[in-house]
């Protein structure tokens, strides 16, 4: 359903500013195209920092915002759109809405402009698209907090907006109902086609939503691109971690097989070495592994037989239930965390204590540089 005044525009937001800080200075170049932009990165590494300027809350000290043809910012030319003339959404992580007021008057009330009788029918259309019709005469005290989420995001595309900015919209949230509201704003945006940026902590959501992807640290876009090309095969500490590779090893490379494509590395403290991919480096050379969690496979006898390239001895230190996965801490000379099912834990007998063995494909280490 087609909102009323709604945006058919699929013009770009292109950003382009530096803002300095006490603990850092902000530097951003990128620009988003109508659809999911996904800003990850570390606490205090700007994202915040970064929408604000966008949305007009905080001024850049120098450089360029534009929203399509329409200047929102220029330090050369002196523009600098007030927050209310720029027609941007901004749905902060706090929420904000006005306890006093209902549902529906919270939704209204960035409506402005036409009778009270077109303001109803938007704010009732919005309501609709985010299931919340029927919560329309409540506060927010007496509804959950999935359906606070939905009446702030329906407040923040009641302007109507030509861009909208999500500051972890749903980062309280259980997954299922981050999963429904996610569904419901990609369905409203199918129909207008405008640029969203969406921060985020969870990869997952970043796969599912983006079509491109920002991580930042420390002030900096680290990387950019597809979410496929930045969060499958990371280059960069900072973005493995994001992303959740639990395991960061400093190693050494022991030896190059140029002619299998593949270099052996002993992690610092270990005796055990890994097959990992080959990059231009040498023997002797420090080098930086990430290894996923839930990419090692566990084996309570040694294996034989297998196409992956390292098993590597170690022992339980810990193992403890976390939601449906079991997590391990396995001392191989350095402590791996491997996750498992819980049948998996059940059917091994796996305990404190017990000899295991890891099991690890070449290609489930990455090489990555270090944190800045």
């Amino acid at each position: 359903m087609r909102q009323e005044g709604s945006s058919a525009s699929a013009s770009p937001l292109i950003v382009d500013v530096v803002k300095r800080l006490d603990r850092f200075a902000l530097q951003a170049h990128f620009e988003a195209a109508a659809g999911f932009t996904m800003l990850l990165g570390p606490s205090g590494s700007g994202k915040t920092t970064l929408l604000n300027c966008i949305a007009g809350l905080m001024r850049p000290d120098s450089g360029r915002i534009a929203a399509g043809t329409k200047v929102l910012f220029d330090s050369r030319s002196g523009v600098d759109t007030p927050p209310e003339r720029r027609r941007i959404g901004y749905l902060f992580q706090d929420l904000a809405l006005f306890p006093h007021l209902t549902v529906a008057q919270n939704v209204g009330y960035g409506i402005t402009g036409v009778p009270a009788a077109q303001r109803d029918r938007q704010a009732a259309a919005l309501l609709e698209s985010f299931r919340i019709a029927h919560l329309a005469q409540r506060k927010p005290a007496e509804i959950s907090g999935g359906e606070k989420q939905r009446a702030a995001l329906a407040r923040s595309l009641a302007v109507n907006p030509g861009v909208l900015l999500l500051d972890e919209p749903l980062s309280a949230l259980d997954r299922e109902t981050r999963s429904n509201i996610i569904d419901d704003l990609r369905a409203w945006n199918a129909a207008r086609s405008i640029p969203i940026v969406f921060v985020t902590h969870f990869a997952e959501e970043a796969f599912a939503l983006g079509e491109r992807v920002i991580v930042m640290e420390a002030g900096r876009i680290m990387a950019q691109g597809m979410p496929q090309e930045v969060l499958a095969a990371p280059r960069h500490e900072t973005i493995a971690q994001v992303v959740g590779f639990e395991n960061v090893f400093d190693a050494t490379v022991t030896a190059l097989h140029e002619h299998q494509g593949t270099m052996l590395c002993r992690p610092l403290g270990a005796e055990c070495e890994l097959e990992v991919p080959l990059i231009r480096t040498e023997a002797g050379a420090a080098v930086r592994i990430v290894i996923r969690a839930g990419d090692i496979m566990i084996a309570a006898q040694r294996p034989h037989g297998l196409s992956a390239r390292n098993t590597v001895p170690g022992r339980i230190q810990s193992i403890r239930r976390e939601g449906v996965a079991v997590i391990l801490a396995v001392d191989a000379g350095v402590i791996f965390e491997v996750h498992v099912t819980p049948g998996a834990a059940r059917e091994l007998n796996l305990e404190r204590g017990s000899e295991v063995w890891l099991i690890i494909k070449t290609y489930s280490c990455n090489l990555v540089d270090p944190r800045a």
